[in-house]
């Protein structure tokens, strides 16, 4: 037995379950992708430091942040530590 709501035939019967299923839907695509942008544009996540020991220093003057309205990296000095090898 299926629950009510769960199948198309039964969610013509309840039409109010219909904005209840898009908002959930919308907030778990907007979870799903912010995770996966973390996953992929963070410096904090390094996935092959084989080929790039010291991702960090890629975005020393790059906007990595979610959002950020005025500020211009490009022009501004980095906060990271340099390293001398």
């Amino acid at each position: 037995m299926v629950m009510q709501g769960m199948t198309f035939s039964t969610l013509k019967k309840h039409p109010a379950l219909l904005p209840l299923y898009a908002c959930v839907g919308l907030g778990l695509s907007g979870a799903i992708f912010y995770v996966l942008r973390n996953a992929t544009r963070n410096p904090d996540v390094s996935w092959n430091k084989s080929s790039n020991p010291e991702p960090w220093q890629e975005y020393s003057n790059k906007q990595y942040k979610f959002y950020s309205p005025v500020r211009d990296y490009s022009t501004i000095e980095s906060p990271a530590p340099k390293y001398n090898e």
